[in-house]
């Protein structure tokens, strides 16, 4: 399970490492809050378009040849973002970032847990999971570091990151082949059994809330320290998205063997409480709470992710784990890309102070709602 594993945290690195370094092509390149967040949700749109087939051809032809072109795309992206010389290189960048984190999240998650076999499929999703958040946490960790100390941070950085990506490609290329499919593929929408699809919806109802938490840090962090806080470090803002994705990693370890439905509502109320902390932040500019905001954002993206992927490991067979990693995954990263963008054009008309209340009420209320239902029909699963 191991290095299949490496697999997801070598594609999750890049995924955020351009995090520290936005506000950097920001001042370079000139483009507005409502700019870089349409860049960033390039990435969930290269995702989620990936993730509508990629399932799809995982489970029906092997894991090995839909990663294969996963991982040259994330090579491709690590190329343009270390010659970004325009707003069009760092869109088509994102673009394939997010197609390669498609194909990990959906066929790269079923390998881990096909490795794991029928008797580790929890102690396998639990890894799957933290391989994500330890990636996504140590893409913008070190990213931020060469930005601090580094003249010319940008081509050390995803250089370094190709080299990974070349270890994971050799651990793809060793996967087993799987025998030729019976019968012909037809693509469709990424398909449940009828029998799964509460399971499934409970994952997005709290996951969803989480990972939209999340990824305002990521694309708005950095700026909100620039400009309302008045601290320019990319050190500062690659550690806290870090510790923000490590703390999904530690939370999903000390809660590992709890019921699903606690999982459910503890992913709520960290969410519901990272709101109340970025309100306090925007109105008292206190760095710490903004440290807290992203600290309990990360828990909740942690605690809603292993729950999801918990009831996919245990209840759904074989031949439709990855359709419903894609679905799982669809249903989180539909918010976490809207909210985000109407957030940042948001605050190009009434200001980040009035914009970021207004998302994270929004988010708050959402994480309320969803987290309830979830834990509701996860009790009667428990029971």
């Amino acid at each position: 399970m191991w290095p299949v594993a490496w697999m997801i945290t070598a594609v999750f690195m890049l995924s955020n490492s351009t995090t520290p370094l936005y506000v950097h092509w920001q001042e370079r390149l000139g483009f507005s809050s409502g700019m870089l967040t349409v860049i960033f949700a390039l990435y969930i749109v290269g995702l989620l378009g990936t993730l509508l087939v990629a399932g799809q051809l995982s489970d029906h032809y092997g894991r090995r040849p839909v990663l294969l072109p996963g991982l040259l795309a994330a090579l491709v992206a690590c190329g343009l973002f270390a010659c970004a010389s325009s707003i069009a290189m760092l869109a088509v960048g994102r673009l394939l970032a997010g197609v390669s984190v498609g194909v990990i999240v959906s066929a790269g998650m079923a390998a881990v847990v096909d490795a794991g076999g029928p008797e580790r499929k929890p102690k396998a999703a639990l890894l799957a999971s933290i391989a994500m958040v330890l990636g996504a946490g140590l893409g913008p960790l070190c990213a931020g570091a060469a930005a601090q100390w580094l003249a010319h941070p940008v081509p050390p950085i995803f250089a370094v990151e190709a080299l990974i990506l070349f270890s994971a490609l050799g651990v793809a290329s060793r996967l087993p082949a799987r025998r030729k499919a019976d019968s012909p593929l037809r693509l469709r929408l990424p398909y449940v059994p009828v029998s799964n699809r509460r399971h499934i919806l409970g994952g997005i109802a709290t996951f969803g809330p989480g990972i939209t938490g999340t990824s305002f840090v990521l694309a708005l962090g950095p700026s909100l320290l620039a400009r309302l806080l008045e601290i320019r470090s990319p050190l500062l803002a690659g550690s806290m998205a870090c510790a923000m994705f490590l703390t999904a990693v530690g939370v999903q370890f000390a809660v590992r063997k709890w019921p699903v439905a606690r999982v459910f509502a503890a992913s709520a109320l960290a969410t519901i409480l990272s709101m109340m902390c970025l309100v306090l932040a925007i109105h008292a500019s206190l760095v710490p709470a903004l440290i807290a905001s992203a600290l309990l954002a990360g828990a909740g993206q942690g605690l809603g992710q292993l729950g999801g992927l918990t009831l996919i490991g245990l209840h759904v067979p074989d031949t439709h784990r990855a359709q419903a990693n894609a679905v799982l995954n669809i249903g989180g990263y539909i918010p976490a890309g809207l909210l985000p963008v109407a957030t940042g054009y948001l605050i190009d008309h009434v200001g980040l102070a009035s914009a970021g209340t207004s998302f994270a009420l929004v988010l708050a209320v959402t994480a309320l709602v969803g987290g309830t239902w979830a834990m509701r029909r996860a009790e009667q699963h428990d029971a």
